[in-house]
């Protein structure tokens, strides 16, 4: 199944999916867009073996979700933009739960992006054991417009992904910016410990691996 808005570039916001539903699970779909094409607003998520495509913040919201195995297709931005970015989690309180964790994911970058950047100040988003590909910018990481306050209370991470867009050599060097090392700190983004998966998506007959792939 695909889900697409056809706005087109040059129509900045126009969302494809919006997600609001607590335990929500897809499996094997498209969701093709430009700019903010994934609104995962609220609630528990999970998206297995899908394609996401976009430009700008084209995987957005406050929702707590983790995207696993899934295909992450940046496509050509539009005028005057010289990248895009994948993420734009809206996290607004540090007791909140939510965030973003992409698992075993392809980000396939054929065009300059980066992997996210704040849109709330107590943004969150993990990538982990991921493949990374050459369009993803050297610094990662990208401020949102502002005074970059959120840049000290954001949590941003990378665990042992790959590809030429992986290396953290010339990454951001903000407070909130963490190289993570240890498999200890990583596992809190899994399906099992992150979304609680093991209590509910088995009901749903989604294929999804609950730990890391490697420890």
């Amino acid at each position: 199944m695909t889900i697409r808005n056809t706005a087109g570039p040059a129509a900045h916001q126009a969302v494809a999916l919006r997600v609001d539903s607590d335990r929500s699970a897809f499996f094997r779909i498209a969701v093709e867009g430009h700019q903010d094409t994934l609104y995962a607003h609220s609630l528990r998520q999970f998206y297995r073996d899908c394609r996401v495509s976009g430009t700008v913040d084209f995987i957005f919201g406050n929702g707590i979700a983790v995207i696993q195995r899934t295909t992450i297709s940046t496509l050509p931005p539009a005028a005057g933009q010289n990248a895009g970015s994948v993420t734009a989690q809206g996290r607004r309180d540090p007791n909140q739960n939510t965030g973003f964790a992409l698992h075993a994911c392809i980000v396939e970058a054929k065009y300059p992006t980066y992997l996210g950047r704040p849109w709330k100040p107590f943004s969150r988003v993990v990538v982990m054991e991921s493949y990374l590909g050459a369009g993803v910018q050297p610094r990662g990481w990208l401020e949102w417009d502002g005074d970059g306050g959120e840049l000290a209370t954001l949590f941003y991470g990378e665990y042992r992904n790959y590809g030429p867009g992986a290396n953290i050599g010339g990454r951001v060097r903000w407070p909130g910016y963490h190289v993570i090392m240890d498999a200890a700190v990583a596992v809190r983004f899994t399906v099992r410990r992150f979304i609680d998966g093991l209590a509910w998506l088995p009901s749903t007959g989604v294929t999804f691996t609950a730990d890391l792939n490697r420890k």
